[in-house]
């Protein structure tokens, strides 16, 4: 079980202050190197085993050495006492990276509280709230660690831009899919960015839900997550850092060493004199990555955690330097709104000896929460590439991992869709197609059909929009013709809202069904191998007349 802070620390993490224990010591007076010159002083601490999980550094705790601990840039470890001082500035979050079979507190929304946030001034003002005034630096800024023993082979749930709009949407997201994953067996969760869509006062109400699955909870932040009034960079995350702590950080569970960063660059636009974003990471940024990397082996598995995919990241090619080498590494992200493999070869400048995997992860929120809505009152809200919304449930083993799609409302076999006519006249068989939407595919997949129980034969992979979810956009235009004009420039429908337009798939596969099938009823089977060696199937029963 994991435990949060208790008494006047607890306190002051939920108000905002602090979520670090904080010591009654005294400031301890320390020579060594000069400043760097960005920085305006020092914070020093312990980082301690909390025996008794009270939050506060005891007689009987133990302290621990050659524990990680950052300002966002540097990183420093503990010494023998278990103590660090590191550089500050008057703007910064000090972190503990969290060492494998050690866990942090976690509050009553089982956000994981790492961090102390140091603004002496607060936020800026700003339409949602960000840090109140933090005020003097304490004399010691602590971390309490548990001992708690990492398994080797473990899982963890991805998702990403759950994306509500408001109240009625959360509900979507509850029934959806926190209910089905209440008591799931993953050591933690992550959200891959868009956890809110712009009214970020809905981050608290959203976390309450996400707490009744019961485990911890890791944020990355998106672009509909920042303050969007913020002039610079620096200030568009302020709202998030009060509710969930840095924008990037890094921790370790069991042999894996995971990277969470904040890849939305945001910038003020003077000719059209409005905020707007693009993909980038800024340079302390990358400094804390370099120097977090230079501390983790080359055998450990490395896995980045973004929201916008790696490929779309304007400086990428300084990321890929830092990566590029190291023999098991692999990276996930969100905010596309369909699911894909890439893989990052030296068409994109990678240097590496092979292609780095990167995981475009299924949405929440799918097509933004639009579509018919089933009998729950919850659109369906396909993927533009007509894939499920969902979310991804991630095996990590060593220096391995697997990944598996799994499809809201729908049991965890449920992989693929198989499209064709219902009915199919006799001499036209050999001229009709199968399309098979793999939802998890990619081009290390294999799909293989057999009719009639005859010979298996080889899908041919194609890009093209999904056809099923082509049909229904196709539906919903007839339907928005026939409204008042004014309804359908909101597009929101009776049933709710419309779709999006349909995309080319990057999971689809095709094949003519054999000649002169016999008349009657007929079943297609379907086979598939990702590129985990998982094997899925399905079958779809059609009528030859």
């Amino acid at each position: 079980m994991i435990r949060s802070f208790k008494g006047a620390a607890l306190a002051l993490a939920l108000a905002g202050l602090a979520t670090a224990a904080i010591s009654p010591a005294l400031a301890q007076k320390t020579s060594g190197p000069p400043l760097p010159h960005w920085a305006t002083g020092t914070a020093s601490g312990v980082v301690f085993e909390d025996t008794n999980a009270d939050g506060a550094f005891d007689p009987d705790d133990r302290a621990l050495a050659g524990i990680r601990v950052s300002n966002g840039r540097t990183i420093v470890r503990t010494g023998s006492d278990g103590r660090y001082t590191i550089p500050i500035t008057d703007d910064c979050n000090i972190f503990v990276i969290k060492p494998r079979n050690y866990r942090t507190a976690v509050d009553e929304n089982m956000l994981p509280r790492f961090y102390y946030t140091h603004k002496p001034n607060g936020s800026p003002e700003s339409r949602f709230p960000g840090v109140a005034p933090t005020g003097p630096l304490p004399a010691s800024v602590d971390f309490p660690l548990t001992f708690d023993a990492e398994p080797d082979v473990f899982r963890a749930v991805f998702w990403a831009d759950p994306q509500p709009r408001d109240l009625k949407e959360i509900e979507y997201i509850t029934h959806d899919v926190i209910e089905e994953l209440v008591g799931v067996d993953a050591a933690f969760g992550v959200t891959l960015g868009d956890i809110m869509f712009d009214d970020i006062s809905l981050f608290e109400e959203q976390n309450t839900r996400v707490a009744m699955i019961g485990i911890p909870w890791y944020n990355v932040i998106g672009n509909h997550d920042l303050n969007y009034d913020a002039r610079e960079d620096k200030y568009s995350d302020e709202t998030f850092e009060r509710v969930f702590g840095p924008n990037y950080y890094s921790f370790d569970y069991g042999p894996t060493h995971f990277i969470a960063l904040d890849d939305v660059n945001w910038y003020y636009d003077e000719g059209e004199k409005r905020g707007k974003y693009h993909g980038g990471l800024n340079k302390e940024q990358l400094e804390f990555v370099k120097n977090d990397l230079a501390m983790i082996p080359e055998d450990q598995l490395v896995v980045l955690m973004m929201h916008i995919p790696l490929t779309n990241i304007g400086n990428r090619q300084e990321l890929y330097r830092l990566i590029e080498q190291r023999p098991y590494c692999m990276s996930i992200s969100g905010h596309t709104h369909y699911q894909e493999h890439k893989f990052v070869t030296q068409a994109d400048g990678w240097k590496g000896p092979k292609p780095h995997h990167h995981a475009i992860n299924v949405t929440v929120s799918g097509s933004w929460w639009s579509g018919v809505k089933d009998e729950r009152g919850i659109p369906h809200t396909t993927m533009r590439d007509g894939a499920p919304n969902g979310y991804s449930i991630i095996t990590f083993n060593g220096t391995e991992y697997d990944i598996e799609f799994k499809a809201a409302r729908f049991p965890a076999d449920y992989q693929m869709n198989i499209m064709t006519p219902e009915e199919v006249v006799q001499a036209e068989t050999g001229a009709t197609e199968v399309v098979v939407n793999v939802f998890g595919g990619s081009s290390h997949s294999s799909v293989e059909m057999r009719v009639a129980g005859g010979d298996w034969m080889p899908l041919e992979k194609v890009e093209r929009v999904d056809p099923w979810f082509a049909a229904m956009k196709s539906r919903e235009k007839k339907w928005v013709g026939s409204l008042e004009a004014e309804a359908a420039k909101e597009r929101v429908l009776p049933f709710g809202r419309t779709l999006p337009n349909g995309i080319k798939s990057s999971h689809l596969w095709a094949a003519k069904l054999p000649a002169d099938l016999p008349v009657g009823k007929q079943l297609i089977e379907v086979r598939t191998t990702d590129m985990f060696g998982k094997t899925y199937t399905a079958e779809r029963v059609i009528a030859v007349r």
